[in-house]
């Protein structure tokens, strides 16, 4: 694994509203970008075990959100979606990107529905090519929240916030990610470290109103997914408890030509889980949209994965 304090030392910081907003990228900036987009309620180091790999294809692009990881996390902010979504748009202006594909996860779904949204209201933005989307709450009426989800929405969100514990926080998390690839240590310690560090904790029943905001935006952002021409590839681990297989049944009846990669054993963090598994069926999508990539993968292994000898399935460290 790349250890959090080095991908805390190999990123940046720019300003939004005021705010210091923590980003990477590595590759080569003359190749495709690839904007990666995390989850709730971690940031962009849930992409380590792929990034060298991504690297090594693309100009890859991350953040760590508003309220997420080393970003600043502001008590008095309305945190939202929207705002979310203009953050990348300020990163993809920063770097002068002209066009570029998207990989998101779980809260990063509903930025990327927006920014395709965005993508076919306007043709003076950078214009999007793909989008690849792991688990996440893409229907309301689908997602089966986990039971600090709704206590985060209750009334009494403050003081759950404030009372959230590392010991809780694996916990749920053991619960998201399944029995077959449970969450090491060192993934928990830093998940752990991303929410404590500027006292996220005590902002958690804020950054919950994602929730809100998927039922408010539902027709715009799954009506974006159900019109747009840019390519949309869902990539799922089917175990997981709030957006696993019942979610994929879902999203086969709503999206026209539904492109999918079930994975029968990984939970609600597949990046994580099954990073070769989740790389090779990204590649895969990328040959399939036209960029005539090999849909192997290189010799050098993935960071933090093992071959387990059966040659189909592989377990991170």
């Amino acid at each position: 694994m790349t250890s959090l304090a080095e991908w805390r030392k190999a990123g940046s910081f720019f300003e939004h509203k005021g705010h210091r907003i923590f980003w990477r990228e590595s590759g080569n900036p003359a190749a495709p970008a690839l904007l990666l987009i995390h989850g709730f309620p971690t940031a962009s180091w849930d992409w380590e075990r792929l990034w060298p790999d991504l690297a090594d294809r693309y100009h890859i692009l991350t953040l760590d959100m508003i309220g997420f990881g080393f970003s600043d996390k502001p008590y008095s902010y309305d945190y939202r979606i929207m705002d979310q979504a203009d953050i990348y748009d300020e990163l993809l202006r920063m770097k002068a990107v002209r066009q570029y594909d998207v990989l998101a996860h779980d809260y990063g779904v509903s930025v990327a529905a927006e920014l395709i949204a965005r993508d076919s209201e306007s043709t003076a933005r950078p214009k999007l090519l793909s989008v690849a989307l792991l688990n996440g709450g893409l229907f309301p009426e689908t997602h089966r929240r986990v039971l600090i989800q709704s206590l985060l929405l209750s009334p009494l969100g403050l003081l759950v916030a404030l009372l959230t514990s590392k010991e809780g926080l694996s916990k749920n998390m053991r619960n998201l990610f399944g029995v077959r690839y449970p969450p090491d240590q060192e993934t928990l310690d830093g998940m752990w470290t991303l929410i404590k560090t500027n006292h996220g904790e005590r902002i958690l029943h804020k950054l919950i109103h994602y929730i809100s905001d998927r039922i408010k935006h539902r027709e715009r952002w799954v009506g974006a997914i159900q019109e747009t021409d840019v390519p949309v590839k869902l990539i799922n681990g089917m175990l997981d408890p709030v957006s696993g297989a019942h979610m994929v049944v879902r999203y086969r009846k709503l999206i026209p030509n539904a492109n999918v990669t079930e994975l029968p054993e990984a939970g609600h963090y597949p990046q994580v889980q099954m990073p070769r598994q989740v790389l090779q069926a990204y590649l895969e999508f990328r040959g399939q949209i036209g960029e005539h990539l090999s849909t192997g993968l290189q010799s050098r292994p993935s960071i933090g994965v093992q071959d387990n000898g059966s040659g189909d399935r592989f377990r991170a460290n």
